[in-house]
């Protein structure tokens, strides 16, 4: 069974979307979606400025199985990007909900709403 915290929402594309205190939305990959890749070894982040649509491949996170696009959860601009990761794209395995992929100024906070809920993620992986 799949670690699914209950603060965030989740894409069936396997990303979490969590929306912080000052209005910004944090995203990353699922404990599911980094079981599935296996030992990740590269992370294309997005670029800082970048405005992504919801739904819109925004990186890539490779693996020694296979490469996998990053989909943006919401749509919005990205204001962050996690370089950690860069350096250490093993922490995606490692710890799926602490390591961050981007942050987003979102277009549209009802973006959020589009996307599944814990439950509804976890029934949607099969767990």
């Amino acid at each position: 069974m799949s670690n699914i915290p209950a603060d965030r929402r989740y894409a069936e594309s396997h990303e979490w979307a969590k929306l912080e205190a000052d209005g910004t939305v944090t995203v990353g990959i699922s404990d599911h979606a980094q079981q599935a890749l296996g030992d990740v070894v590269f992370v294309e982040l997005p670029e800082i400025g970048k405005v992504f649509a919801q739904g819109d491949a925004a990186g890539v996170v490779e693996s020694v199985k296979a490469a996998s696009d990053i989909y943006s959860p919401v749509g919005g601009e990205v204001i962050a990007v996690n370089e950690e990761i860069s350096e250490s794209p093993e922490l995606l395995n490692e710890e799926p909900y602490e390591s961050w992929i981007f942050k987003l100024k979102p277009s549209n906070k009802a973006d959020l709403d589009k996307l599944l809920d814990a439950a509804g993620y976890a029934a949607a992986i099969g767990d």
